[in-house]
């Protein structure tokens, strides 16, 4: 031990929601997709975590949950923790872990023993770490179980005078959309510890929720699919003298996803729309940051190309992935989604008097009708029974009794009926 006194000055990587090897899910396999660039997304944008960490010459890392996504298939995963960690040990770099919700410790049955610079946190109670030569104290609490429930904060320790106080804790605090209430609390409750710093996991959007003191979550370090969007990676904290002077987000992930809207109205025809879808592509392609981009492209507004574009729809969704190819290699559609609607006025232009034509007004008054759509949603609850359940509980599911589901069908049998007509697009 040096006779030095702690420094009070030093920089550490705040990251969480690693989920490594979870599988990026809803990606649709077709000729061209990049299957083989995004396999493996999670340990890549892992092993640049590692990378920032010995560039920057951080004094420690710190894991706040969800470092596995559930028990193991085999010890591959584990295995490829340690040599991540050995390489950090090498660097001189210790790493602090809390269990989460995924990686409970009921939940993860195999266990490796990782290099001596890796510390997990207990969880049964709070624990503190003081990490040698720094004037710092790490005080967390894992997850015993997959869903803790109570106010873990409360019984977190009193802070350390002399030494700047850091929180770990895995929770949606009072409550996130997505996320389920895991570990509750306030801000009030956090705030009331008189911590320096709290390392927050369980949301994956980064989000700052204080500055006095700093309370963070840094998102996910990999988007695991189109409804987790933008730069994902972990926050970079500097310290001097005993309070921070700057949190850094700094983006790690390999996959980038986009969810973009696509504003065709007016547009007379298809040919029409391809320039807009091009140049929403353009814009996402300058956002890459040399990351893979997995575009979900949602075309929307009122238009004459309505009909075309959902009597067309496989072709539109492969003429729009060959824009993406045509703007960058790195920029793949992920998903084309068409929430178009026809103008106002074409019903009226579509005489009443002949079978297709009745059925379209049919069509149109059933989508205005709630009480006729819900009673419409009761028929179809026994198909829902039958259904596969990854196809119903998928985060891209289909629910044939929900409303929307039931419009969008609605839409669709409107877009053939107007191709059969003529009104609107192509005509025969």
């Amino acid at each position: 031990m040096s006779d030095d006194p702690p420094r009070d000055s030093f920089t550490f990587l705040h990251a969480a929601d690693v989920h490594l090897d979870s599988p990026l899910r809803g990606l649709e396999r077709y000729e061209g997709a990049p299957v083989d660039a995004i396999r493996g997304a999670s340990r890549r944008a892992f092993e640049n975590l590692v990378e920032l960490a010995i560039e920057e010459a951080v004094d420690f890392v710190l894991i706040a949950g969800d470092l596995y996504d559930g028990d193991w298939r085999d010890y591959n995963t584990g295995l490829y923790f340690v040599q991540q960690m050995a390489r950090l040990h090498d660097a001189g770099i210790p790493v602090l872990v809390i269990s989460g919700n995924h990686d409970a410790s009921s939940r993860i049955t195999r266990h490796l023993h990782p290099p001596p610079n890796v510390h997990l946190l207990r969880s049964d109670r709070p624990e503190t770490r003081l990490l040698d030569g720094l004037a710092v104290a790490v005080h967390g609490q894992g997850f015993a179980s997959a869903a803790v429930t109570e106010n873990l904060s409360l019984g977190y320790p009193a802070p350390i005078a002399g030494r700047f106080n850091i929180g770990m804790l895995h929770t949606a605090l009072t409550g996130r959309e997505g996320h389920a209430p895991y570990a509750p609390c306030t801000t009030e409750d956090l705030r009331a510890r008189r911590y320096d710093y709290w390392a927050l996991g369980h949301v994956h959007r980064r989000e700052v929720i204080s500055e006095q003191p700093w309370i963070v979550f840094p998102g996910n370090l990999q988007g695991r699919h189109a409804r987790e969007t933008g730069a994902k990676g972990a926050s970079l904290v500097t310290v001097e003298h005993g309070a921070v002077h700057a949190v850094t987000h700094r983006a790690l992930d390999v996959v980038r996803f986009f969810d973009e809207v696509a504003d065709v109205s007016g547009c007379d025809g298809v040919d029409e729309v391809w320039p807009r879808v091009e140049a929403l592509l353009a814009r996402c392609a300058a956002a890459a940051e040399g990351t893979l981009l997995a575009v979900r492209v949602r075309l929307t507004g009122a238009c004459a190309a309505h009909s075309e574009l959902r009597a067309c729809h496989e072709q539109v969704v492969a003429q729009c992935r060959a824009l993406a190819a045509a703007v960058a290699s790195d920029v793949w559609v992920e998903k084309v989604l068409l929430d178009t609607s026809a103008p106002a006025d074409m019903a009226a232009t579509v005489p009443r008097d002949d079978l297709v034509g009745s059925l379209l007004h049919a069509v149109r008054d059933l989508e205005d009708d709630e009480q006729a759509l819900a009673r419409l949603g009761e028929d179809f609850s026994e198909l829902r029974g039958k259904l596969p359940r990854e196809l119903t509980t998928a985060d891209d599911g289909f629910d044939p009794t929900a409303p929307e589901e039931l419009r969008a069908a609605l839409d669709d049998a409107q877009a053939l009926l107007v191709e059969r007509l003529g009104v609107g697009g192509r005509t025969r």
